[in-house]
């Protein structure tokens, strides 16, 4: 898959968002957690997955487990076409569902708003 598909595969999910990190990493977040991070200068890819897919993927070519987050079964991988088109999709979709479950029900930029938002109630004047 190219970046471009990635992109836009990621974005369909639900509460799916997107920001650049880290110089030229494109994050893909739900609710403000990321699922999938793609290299736009130098393209790779980075997910987390379950534990024995972990242990599957890492045994490839060009699959490795991802610096800082690898011990949280996260996997780098050096080449987009390392891996078939259906199977990045799969691999994204497990990621974002595992990553999902455990995410904050709000995002952290909603729960400032909403902060934001709320207004103190006036105090009453005493009455003598």
């Amino acid at each position: 898959m190219k970046v471009d598909e990635i992109r836009e595969y990621c974005l369909n999910f639900p509460d799916a968002t997107e920001n650049l990190q880290w110089g030229d990493d494109l994050c893909f977040k739900i609710r403000g957690k990321i699922f999938t991070i793609v290299g736009l200068d130098n393209p790779r890819l980075c997910f987390k997955c379950a534990p024995e897919v972990f242990a599957e993927l890492i045994e490839r070519e060009d699959i490795h487990p991802a610096p800082y987050v690898g011990r949280y079964k996260w996997v780098m991988v050096d080449r987009l076409d390392a891996l078939a088109p259906a199977e990045t999709r799969e691999l994204i979709g497990q990621s974002y569902s595992m990553v999902a479950a455990n995410a904050p029900k709000t995002s952290k930029n909603a729960k400032e708003k909403a902060v934001k938002a709320r207004t103190r109630p006036q105090k009453r004047s005493k009455k003598r």
